[in-house]
């Protein structure tokens, strides 16, 4: 419509003029019950341990991650994840799956102290826990033996689910790892424990923040892209999520979120189930390292980042930024 056609009634910015006005019109609403608190807990400390690449977060014990969740569940927060350091790491991972191990001692403290008033999820991989870095079994030639791998996945699954996980949220990208946990837990009769996949989880250079809080490095300068997907590949992430769908997946997730805006709005258009976007620690250490040069408002951009994660489609967004956003309302 040109200018001298345009109806000099119609004036958008009526509706920007106060705070007020835009909240009432405002087409996006972020809520504290849109997001996940990743947390991470450690085998062998006495007291938190600050994680200087992700301000703000540390690695917990079992007494101070139960406060945490706590206080997160009065300020709202009705979801967490949870992300374990062993003190001791293996070729297999065995402390994935250990009744012993870090995150399965955590589910069982914090099934005991919250009962089913948080949603306690469990990231499902090794690479926590094996002494290579990697996600998974590595053959002679050091490449990530898949079915292998998903034997220990599935014996992973079972150990959280026993352990009082009402989601698990397998991590890994090997092919068919939803469906064999899906039999695992079946079989161990854990029928109403939730899978949310890793189904959408790009090779990304955004992850180092995260491997530092795990202690994970990969052997001998490798890295993750024969398991993880291109980040230039969009056609490829919805076959993924058709995969695990089939499966038996419960909830998909696209990894990193806000680089992947793009993904995300087409996974949601592309499924009818709940999609989770994980805002990763690179996205989230970025903000805090311009906001503590005095460059950027760290606050409100971190607001537009998690708004726009919404915008795009995503139903649940894992964030550092969760306890911050809860704080604030």
């Amino acid at each position: 419509m040109s200018s001298e056609q345009r109806s000099p009634y119609v004036r958008p910015r009526r509706l920007r003029r106060t705070a007020a006005l835009r909240e009432l019109v405002a087409d996006v609403r972020l809520g504290v019950d849109d997001l996940v608190a990743p947390l991470f807990v450690r085998e062998g400390i006495d007291e938190p341990q600050p994680i200087e690449s992700l301000p703000g977060v540390v690695q917990h014990t079992i007494e101070s991650l139960r406060t945490e969740v706590g206080e997160l569940i009065d300020l709202g927060v009705r979801a967490v994840i949870l992300f374990g350091v062993p003190a001791e790491k293996d070729t297999v991972g065995s402390g994935a799956y250990d009744r012993d191990g870090i995150v399965q001692v955590a589910l069982r403290d914090l099934r005991a102290e919250f009962g089913d008033s948080v949603v306690l999820m469990a990231d499902l991989c090794v690479d926590e826990y094996t002494d290579h870095g990697h996600c998974g079994i590595v053959d002679d030639h050091g490449v990530v033996d898949n079915d292998a791998t998903l034997e220990i996945y599935a014996k992973a699954a079972v150990a959280q689910a026993t352990a009082g996980a009402h989601v698990v949220a397998p991590s890994g990208m090997m092919d068919g790892q939803v469906a064999v946990i899906r039999e695992a837990l079946d079989g161990a009769g854990h029928v109403d424990v939730s899978i949310l996949a890793y189904s959408a989880k790009y090779a990304s250079a955004l992850y180092g923040p995260f491997r530092d809080a795990v202690d994970v490095s990969i052997a001998d300068g490798g890295d993750r892209k024969g398991y993880q997907q291109d980040y230039r590949n969009v056609a490829e992430a919805l076959r993924e999520i058709d995969l695990d769908l089939d499966e038996g997946a419960d909830m998909v997730m696209v990894k990193p979120a806000l680089s992947y805006l793009d993904v995300i709005a087409d996974v949601a258009a592309h499924v009818d189930v709940p999609v989770a976007a994980y805002h990763v620690s690179g996205e989230y250490a970025m903000i805090h390292a311009a906001g503590e040069r005095g460059w950027i408002d760290a606050d409100a951009v971190a607001l537009e980042h998690l708004t726009a994660i919404k915008r795009a489609g995503a139903t649940i967004i894992l964030t550092y930024f969760t306890r911050w956003f809860a704080e604030r309302r």
